[in-house]
């Protein structure tokens, strides 16, 4: 279902964390959009409710992928000193 465009691509290293992130941000984007077109209050309530975990989901991997340290990368003069 995609619309043609392409996704931006985030710079640096890309992690499974990263991954989820925008995965269950685009999860509460749809779930927000199912809620607005819903017919019934009880349905759109339901979606909402599914929305914030969606959310809350996504906060938890941003956290990790916060907490993660970036990776200095190997130059060539520090594993020749090894």
């Amino acid at each position: 279902m995609s619309d043609g465009t392409p996704r931006p691509v985030r710079p640096g290293r890309v992690t499974l964390d990263g991954q989820l992130v925008t995965y269950w941000e685009r999860e509460a984007q749809r779930l927000e959009t199912l809620a607005d077109a819903a017919r019934w209050n009880w349905s759109a309530r339901s979606f909402r409710r599914k929305a914030e975990r969606a959310r809350a989901e996504g906060a938890r991997f941003a956290a990790r992928e916060r907490a993660r340290k970036p990776v200095a990368p190997e130059t060539p003069e520090t594993s020749e000193s090894a």
